[in-house]
């Protein structure tokens, strides 16, 4: 194996279902962001596959959406975006 397959390899057997958390303010313009995020990548997300948390004060949410993750590519292409959002305080 080359040293650049190895550095490819990833620890996560793919196709696999995926969590993606991302936490921002509870506005409707956030829940439409964090759903976009994905789906810019796989798709049409169904409403099963979003969990909704809303803190305590009401004034932040957390959002996962659990995929169907194809490579570790796409994850870090997801990850790349969610996390260079603005809107997007913290993702996991």
């Amino acid at each position: 194996m080359s040293q650049e397959e190895e550095n490819n390899e990833s620890i996560i057997e793919f196709p696999c279902e995926f969590p993606v958390k991302m936490m921002g303010r509870d506005t409707p313009k956030f829940h439409a962001i964090a759903i976009s995020l994905i789906e810019i990548h796989v798709g049409p997300v169904s409403d099963t596959a979003i969990k909704i948390n809303t803190s305590g004060k009401g004034n932040f949410v957390s959002i996962t959406v659990t995929i169907t993750a194809t490579s570790q590519q796409q994850l870090d292409a997801i990850y790349r975006d969610v996390s260079g959002h603005e809107d997007v305080l913290m993702a996991l």
